[in-house]
């Protein structure tokens, strides 16, 4: 098997004859290709699957499995159907040639082949294979981004209208309205500062260095209280902030710290909507600081917990409530963020009943 630092795509090269693959191997190595060679069917199948090449050359008459066969076999399986193969057959032979089209083959090399006619086919392939793989990621990467956009989105924006339709109800105290009004001058603002973050840099979150800066967690606990102080006082519950001990200061972005924050709490408010919360500053480990987010609603069940950070995967199962905009992708990535810091982020059962998430952050070094 022939291995080296590829710039040009990886090949893997099937022959039952030991020369053929010197010399093919020799041939694609020197253009800069990286070379996987298999001796039969079954040994091409194992290595294609362990080391996912860019393009098969396959030999067409081998004992046992032949290649017809292994394109078989590389159909039905989903990692490798999407792969290009190129046949290596000794004869122009229209209807076996006919035959490997049929079977999945995109192009043939005849033997003897000439070096030139096999290293401009195998580029042409090997070129359109990685233009897709380029295109493919590129497009999971912007609809990750509007996945990303549209979550950051709707908490600010969730809590305008928040504001708004009290402010429309009539019901709102006098002394109530600068704060109302502040909620949504603050909440604009905030989704604005999500789309410059996301849209005008064109960053993904994991993009976003969570580690660079400095976030004090009593300021962000006191941003929300003042955030959503006032709906948990709409639904007669209370959101109970308990004092730190000092200007606590953890090693990540203010701002992406108030993200995370903030999912805990939005989840808090739509799963335990009958309990207050409680949030508080503690000390965690040597060098680290936690934010609690604790509530008196029902919990995770234990079946649940093993998937609660895991992608698209909702909290509990059922039909969403009216208005309920989750897309479960809130825990997942407020566990990656943190994570990226250099924390942890957790749940655990609240003794008493309830639940509790724990955010642990690495302690901001103080300047000397």
């Amino acid at each position: 098997m022939v291995k080296g630092r590829s710039t040009a795509g990886r090949i893997l090269v099937v022959d039952d004859q030991p020369a053929n693959l010197r010399v093919v191997g020799a041939l694609l190595a020197r253009n800069g290709y990286e070379v996987l060679n298999a001796g039969h069917g079954e040994e091409a199948l194992r290595i294609a699957s362990e080391q996912l090449p860019d393009l098969i050359l396959l030999d067409v008459l081998m004992p046992g499995m032949d290649g017809f066969a292994v394109l078989a076999e590389i159909k039905q399986r989903e990692p490798l159907m999407r792969l290009p193969v190129v046949c290596l057959t000794a004869a122009r032979d229209r209807e076996q040639l006919l035959r490997a089209f049929d079977a999945g083959a995109v192009d043939y090399v005849t033997k003897p082949f000439l070096p030139e006619e096999l290293l401009a086919r195998v580029a042409a392939h090997v070129g359109l294979k990685l233009t897709r793989d380029h295109l493919e990621r590129v497009a999971r990467e912007r609809q990750e981004l509007v996945n990303l956009v549209a979550h950051d989105l709707k908490n600010p924006l969730s809590s305008v209208l928040f504001a708004i339709d009290m402010l429309r109800s009539g019901n709102v105290r006098e002394e109530r309205v600068a704060r109302y009004l502040e909620t949504i001058h603050e909440s604009a603002n905030d989704a604005l500062g999500y789309i410059r973050r996301y849209l005008e840099t064109q960053r993904t979150v994991r993009q976003v260095a969570p580690q660079e800066g400095v976030a004090s967690l009593p300021e962000v606990v006191r941003w929300l209280e003042n955030r959503y102080g006032l709906q948990y006082e709409a639904r007669e519950r209370h959101l109970k902030v308990m004092p730190a001990q000092s200007d606590m200061q953890v090693a990540v972005d203010a701002l992406v710290l108030r993200q995370v924050a903030e999912n805990l709490v939005t989840n808090a408010m739509k799963y335990a909507p009958r309990s207050d919360l409680e949030i508080a500053c503690r000390r965690g480990g040597p060098g680290f600081l936690r934010l609690l987010v604790e509530d008196r609603g029902p919990g995770i069940p234990a079946a649940e917990q093993r998937q609660l950070f895991q992608p698209f995967v909702r909290l509990h199962d059922g039909p969403p409530a009216a208005g309920d905009m989750s897309s479960g992708l809130g825990l997942s990535l407020a566990r990656q963020i943190i994570g990226e810091a250099g924390g942890r982020l957790w749940y655990e059962d609240r003794e008493g009943g309830g639940a509790r998430f724990v955010v642990e952050l690495p302690e901001a070094r103080t300047r000397s």
